[in-house]
């Protein structure tokens, strides 16, 4: 397997975790978006399920 990264010798930073993590979440938020253009009615479904957990959940 020619395109695994290889480990690097030394640990990443906690700054470039947390540059990698922003990134990876600004990503999926972009793709939730395109999602919820694409399929407006799942979408919406989504939106009223998490909603109701929301609105039922204990504190």
């Amino acid at each position: 397997m020619a395109d695994v990264q290889e480990e690097p010798e030394e640990p990443e930073t906690e700054a470039e975790r947390r540059r990698r993590r922003a990134q990876f979440l600004r990503d999926l938020a972009e793709a939730r978006e395109l999602r919820a253009r694409v399929q407006p009615r799942r979408a919406k479904t989504a939106r009223l399920r998490r909603a109701m957990r929301m609105r039922t959940f204990r504190w």
